[in-house]
């Protein structure tokens, strides 16, 4: 196959530029600071800040981990069915239209969520707004290997994410302003987050439109009427990509160690302002300037690890990447409370082998994919895997911190997971090394 011209290939990284400021602004920077600070009790002396939802009283960093970890379930139990669908009926241009058309509108509403009273505003939105961005993440990777030939997918997937980079650095700097200078425009500092989210809505849905005009009609891959076994024709379509997936050992081998090494990435993608503001304890400014500072090193970090791929072999690169997460994960149980200049440090080691094993293990995995017209459903298990991984390892870290009353045990059982990652990695290399 042939890469597709300029024109899709800007216009499919530009859903990343969309997207990427739900994973920036509402998942790493200013919203979970903005929850911590609004479901706090301001008494330093209080070990665990609790909250009330749905009759129970959690410890709102692990009510937050949770709600999360629910959102990833929802998406694991919903995109296998609806990707066979929309492979099936060639469609999957309007389920990406769809998920993030929600996501965007869920971002929006997150303006009226304002303290306490309105907590089940607040968690249901960020739930929504989730499975919204994630679902609509399956469909965008689907189309992968359907525009770049295969020698050019890791230089298009390294694409994708430099575009969410630059795009989600953009709005983050606008909404940095909005918080920090909230005085000059006539507001507080909650209102500054508040018109963060807003923006943020606004950002997905009207850049996502430009992408969707840009990407292709994909072309369905089944045939006859569908309409009375609509259902049971999408899980049989998942069946048949599982019972490919059995003799496929390598992409099985694969997405076992991905199972593992994408539970501690996500993990701390996820946690880490809340972990650098309620057990650091660093200040919302701090915490902003160093998920700025990953998001400017992960553009250089996806360029840099593609290029190593092409030196040593996807296989061993990655296996590179892991290995520094196992020393991320050392070094940030070891910080020490306050301590923002070491904060500043981790943020550089996160960003550079952060852009790099996301991009690096999209396109592995499209790369170990057999030639076929079911994309969507094969990057279902992709995505699957993905979710599942996040489901395990956001509980995990929630239950750890409610159990200890400390997010330190939390990394420390990240840790394991990497550590898993990589063995299995080295177990995938082996079958590498004898099919070559």
């Amino acid at each position: 196959m042939q890469t597709a011209s300029k024109k899709v290939i800007n216009g499919w990284a530009m859903y990343d530029w969309a997207n990427s400021v739900y994973n920036l602004v509402i998942t790493s920077t200013i919203f979970p600071a903005y929850y911590e600070a609004i479901t706090g009790d301001d008494d330093k002396a209080t070990l665990a800040d609790k909250v009330h939802f749905l009759g129970r009283e959690f410890v709102n960093t692990a009510l937050y981990n949770y709600a999360l970890a629910f959102a990833m379930l929802i998406v694991a139990i919903i995109s296998p069915l609806l990707s066979s669908i929309a492979d099936y009926k060639g469609n999957k241009k309007s389920f990406l239209n769809f998920f993030l058309t929600i996501g965007s509108i869920a971002c929006a509403c997150l303006f009226f969520f304002t303290g306490k009273n309105s907590l089940a505003i607040g968690v249901i939105c960020m739930i929504i707004a989730c499975v919204g961005y994630w679902a609509s993440v399956v469909y965008y990777n689907s189309y992968l290997p359907e525009i770049a030939a295969p020698e050019d997918r890791d230089r298009v997937s390294a694409k994708g994410f430099t575009y969410g980079y630059i795009g989600s650095v953009i709005l983050q700097i606008i909404c940095f302003v909005l918080v920090l200078k909230h005085d000059l425009f006539g507001f507080t500092e909650g209102d500054g987050s508040r018109y963060s989210f807003l923006l943020v809505g606004i950002w997905w849905w009207g850049f996502g439109q430009f992408a969707l005009g840009r990407l292709p009609k994909s072309a369905p891959a089944g045939t006859g009427d569908m309409q009375h076994h609509i259902l049971s024709k999408g899980y049989r379509e998942l069946q048949k990509v599982w019972n490919q997936l059995k003799h496929l050992t390598l992409l099985k081998r694969f997405l076992f160690a991905f199972f593992f090494y994408n539970m501690g990435v996500q993990t701390v993608m996820l946690a880490a302002t809340l972990y650098g503001k309620s057990e650091l304890q660093i200040p919302t400014t701090n915490l902003i300037i160093a998920i700025l500072i990953i998001q400017l090193i992960a553009i250089p970090g996806a360029y840099v690890i593609s290029g190593l791929s092409k030196r040593i072999g996807n296989m061993k690169a990655i296996m590179c990447c892991v290995a520094v997460w196992i020393v991320v994960c050392i070094i940030g149980y070891l910080l020490p409370v306050g301590g923002i200049y070491q904060f500043y440090a981790l943020a550089v080691v996160v960003g550079f082998v952060m852009g790099g094993i996301q991009s690096l293990s999209r396109s592995t995995y499209s790369k170990l994919m057999p030639v076929t017209k079911d994309t969507a459903s094969f990057f279902s298990f992709y995505d699957v895997t993905e979710k599942i991984a996040i489901v395990i390892g956001m509980f995990s870290f929630g239950f750890i911190n409610e159990l200890t009353g400390s997010q330190r045990s939390s990394v420390l059982a990240l840790m394991v997971f990497f550590i898993i990652g990589l063995l299995l990695l080295f177990y995938t290399r082996l079958a590498e090394t004898k099919n070559a």
